[in-house]
């Protein structure tokens, strides 16, 4: 009989390549909706209400292994103090659901696997490359991330082999980042963020797809992984790749860092800040990146 994954967050952009990629190696599939969702061949739909504080216990006593995916969009919206909050119960409150019925019915998982970011490390620019190691920083994303990943340590708590992927920047075709930034770029009207050199560490979909599917067969794998290609990438050699893939070189002067915290706020912080990432603990676990240059991973993305 198949191994059942329960995700959270599975109808979103990671959540749905995840899916297709853990239904070809054989596992079935159940998936936390907040709307009533018909169930498919390969998918079973669970209800959950954070709101409520409910979450249908079925589609936690039937799962082998849960994957949590679930959390609002960081640079969606500015950052209130009212945005704040949602942005981190929307990571936290799921984990507590979980864990209220893993211990009420003493149920055991062979894994839980839980997102994280490499938003850990803070909305900064410094040369150091950040290993998992590295203490966070007390800024917002920093604090937010060890939130979520102090969550993910209570099912841990529980006996429970635990995992935390912090993630960089995530590219797909016409999803995720570059669906933001494609129609500007497509269109001849690419230009560099502020000053450009703030550090962007990125990753392809498919290999953060198949970094989820090692945490989940390789029992060897715990704690906290940066899923993140270690490369010198800024905004500036980003968006110059990317107007190079569409044929032309950045002509537009950049745009202003006081124009973006006027127009975003704090959230700025998140686009003119970014550190470098090292994959070396990863890959050493076995990990091999079948996207490691950033022109190849774009021009997959594009093409």
């Amino acid at each position: 009989m198949a191994k059942n994954i329960l995700l959270t967050g599975g109808s979103g952009f990671i959540g749905n390549y995840l899916t297709n990629i853990l239904i070809a190696n054989g596992f079935s599939i159940s998936v936390l909706s907040r709307s009533k969702r018909k169930n498919t061949d390969t998918i079973t739909y669970y209800k959950w209400d954070l709101e409520k504080n409910y979450i249908d216990e079925n589609a936690i006593l039937k799962a082998d292994y849960i994957i949590h995916l679930a959390g609002e969009g960081i640079v969606e919206k500015r950052w209130t103090q009212k945005r704040k909050k949602e942005i981190i119960e929307s990571r936290i409150q799921p984990v507590e659901l979980i864990y209220s019925v893993l211990q009420k019915h003493n149920k055991s998982l062979d894994a839980f696997v839980s997102a994280s970011a490499v938003g850990i490390y803070g909305a900064v620019t410094k040369p150091e490359i950040c290993t998992e190691n590295t203490p966070p920083e007390n800024d917002f994303l920093g604090t937010t991330c060890q939130q979520w990943e102090q969550a993910a340590d209570k099912i841990e708590s529980l006996g429970i082999r635990t995992v935390k992927i912090r993630t960089g920047i995530v590219l797909g075709r016409n999803e995720g980042f570059l669906k933001k930034l494609n129609p500007g770029f497509k269109m001849g009207f690419g230009t560099i963020l502020g000053s450009g050199e703030q550090y962007l560490p990125w990753i392809h979909i498919e290999d953060l797809s198949q970094i989820y599917l090692k945490a989940i067969l390789d029992s060897e794998i715990s704690g906290s992984y940066n899923a993140a290609v270690t490369d010198d990438t800024t905004n500036k050699s980003f968006s110059k790749t990317l107007a190079g893939l569409y044929g032309y070189k950045i002509w537009l002067p950049k745009t202003p860092s006081f124009i973006l915290r006027i127009a975003l706020g704090e959230m700025s912080l998140a686009i003119l800040e970014g550190r470098r990432v090292s994959s070396e603990k990863i890959q050493k676990a076995g990990f091999k990146f079948e996207y490691s240059d950033l022109k190849e991973a774009l021009s997959n993305c594009i093409s």
